[in-house]
């Protein structure tokens, strides 16, 4: 559910920012993993009242205020430059417009337990994307080792040896397409965005503006107005935005400016525990052994996917 890649942000003059958290930074990574965590929980009870494209429309919407506030707060301006521009319109289609609607529509035929899990494949992706596409991330038997085991957490999470049986194929492959636009988009910032003197916070509040234009654009020519306001969906689309992408983002940066990327990163494997946690206990979605097992499976190759070498 991450909104741009992980790096630590640095002030105008360079150097990391020096503040005094208001939270210890466990609670906030806590918060932080049940925010998302309950995001999954949130789409799929905004679909029951709202049509997919309106419940991403509406979380971008609200997404967006919370951090166009945090900016008028911290006297941000958005960034300048068509180039920068450019760049931020593909990174808003490829980490907010494309996967926020992807995983919408998913939740229509399958459940918020089995969304949560194919997000936490994000990382697989990533790194079998990264071997490719960045020279600095090199293979080794760990991280290779670790992919292969993270994709047959995938297939006991599917029942494969079961052929699928039972599953919406459809809707399982739009959450992992919607996964795997994460580590696209995450790469491609790190190729054009990096290290261009803007604050992360000016750079995501105009991202999450374009993601929002985008579906201003898209969603009437697919969806039609409701003709009945629909009050429970309506208030877990205002929380999904306002709290699963406009605080989580703040949360995150700044846990990563505290105990860095790597800590910071971690709140990914608590995701699909809680999201599991929520869509059984809240909504009574059905639990197969196969599904907690192929979920531990999942973590386990994500986390050695991501480890690295001592040096």
């Amino acid at each position: 559910m991450s909104t741009v890649s992980v790096t630590r942000p640095r002030s105008r003059t360079g150097a990391p920012p020096s503040r005094t958290p208001r939270l210890d930074w466990r609670l906030r990574f806590a918060a932080l993993s049940l925010i998302w965590g309950f995001s999954f929980l949130l789409i799929k009870v905004g679909t029951e009242g709202y049509a997919p494209f309106q419940v991403t429309l509406g979380r971008l919407v609200f997404g967006t205020a919370v951090l166009a506030a945090a900016m008028a707060v911290k006297r941000e301006r958005l960034p300048r430059g068509a180039r920068t521009w450019a760049h931020l319109t593909v990174a808003a289609f490829l980490l907010n417009a494309l996967p926020f609607s992807l995983f919408a529509y998913a939740e229509l035929t399958i459940p918020s337990t089995l969304a949560g899990i194919c997000n936490a494949t994000s990382p697989l992706w990533g790194m079998a994307l990264s071997l490719v596409a960045l020279s600095e991330d090199r293979p080794t038997r760990l991280r290779v080792a670790g992919l292969g085991l993270g994709f047959l957490g995938v297939l006991t999470v599917l029942g494969a040896w079961q052929g699928f049986s039972g599953l919406d194929a459809r809707g399982t492959a739009l959450a992992l397409l919607a996964s795997l636009s994460y580590p696209v988009g995450w790469i491609y910032v790190r190729r054009t965005l990096a290290g261009g003197g803007h604050s992360h916070l000016s750079l995501t509040g105009a991202q999450l503006l374009l993601a929002t234009l985008q579906l201003a654009l898209v969603t009437p020519l697919f969806t039609s107005l409701p003709t009945h306001v629909h009050a429970l969906p309506l208030l877990a689309i205002a929380a999904l935005g306002a709290l699963g992408t406009g605080l989580a983002v703040l949360i995150q940066y700044g846990l990563v400016d505290e105990v860095g990327p790597t800590t910071a990163q971690m709140v990914t494997y608590f995701i699909p525990v809680i999201a599991t946690a929520a869509g059984v206990a809240v909504l009574g979605e059905s639990l197969h052994w196969s599904t907690p097992v192929g979920a531990a499976i999942v973590l386990a190759g994500a986390a050695l996917t991501q480890a690295r070498p001592r040096r």
